[in-house]
Order: C-alpha cells, then structure tokens, then sequence
C-alpha cells in the first residue's frame, strides 16, 4: 500500500468511542424531554386524574427526565461526552464522517463542565444522534435486537 493512501482518512475504520446502548438511552430520554411543553395551565388546581395526566407533559424545572440525562450525561467519562457532542454535531450535519476526527478536537477544545446541559440544548438531539449513529452503521433497534 502507498504511503499516500496511509495518510487518507479511512472512514470504515473509525471508532465510535461511547457504546451504542449508551447512546441510544440517551436518544429515547431525549426524545420524552423534547416532548415536553411550557406550562400550559399554572394555576391548576386539580389531580393528574382529572387532568389526563397532561401535566407530566409540562416542561418544569425540576422535571425528572432532565435530572436523570444530565446525572447520566455526567456520569460518562469524558472521552464518551466528547464522542457524545461530536456524533450529534455530525447528525446535524456541522461535520461529516470524514471529519470525525476535527469534530473530537473542536468537542476537546471547547469541553466543559456544562456538557449535559449544551447537549439538551439541542432541539433535536435524539435525531441528531440517531442521524449520527445512522453514519457508523449502527441504530438503537440494532441494540434492542441483541438484548
């Protein structure tokens, strides 16, 4: 093999660097947190019975799915959060796959301890990392097969 083609990026080969079950959990409590919505009715004075159990779907500041992926978002070593915002930045399409590796510089350069927060930030996160996964050849319905 030539030296020249050594020093191409090989797209094939490229690690992902955060397990795929990691991500997918994240892309579902994501989604339950996108679906939520500003307070609708702040005043209400009845039961989640009576409201259709409509409130759970209220965007509050102590909502549960928030405190759970920020604890989880956290909980992951650094490596995985910056291979985290990378693969949504590539699911967005701010970087392609042949730019994997700049993406991991820009997530290192710009790193901090808001991470979970930025990542939920993103309107769209559950596509933007499902997008991204779609690129390493990986999905969530692959992981839910395997378990």
């Amino acid at each position: 093999m030539p030296l020249a083609s050594n020093m191409e990026t090989d797209t094939d080969s490229l690690e992902l660097g955060i397990a795929t079950d990691a991500v997918c959990y994240v892309i579902v409590k994501a989604r339950q947190f996108d679906v939520k919505e500003g307070n609708a009715d702040p005043n209400s004075g009845s039961d989640a019975i009576d409201d259709g159990f409509t409130d759970v779907l209220e965007d509050k500041p102590d909502d549960p799915v928030y405190r759970e992926l920020v604890q989880f978002i956290n909980g992951l070593d650094i490596e995985e959060q910056l291979n985290l915002v990378a693969l949504a930045w590539l699911g967005r399409g701010t970087y392609d796959k042949s730019e994997w590796a700049e993406a991991l510089t820009v997530a290192r350069q710009e790193h901090n301890k808001r991470t979970a927060q930025y990542l939920l930030g993103l309107p769209l996160l559950g596509d933007y990392l499902e997008e991204g996964l779609s690129q390493f050849g990986r999905s969530c319905s692959d992981e839910s097969d395997t378990r």
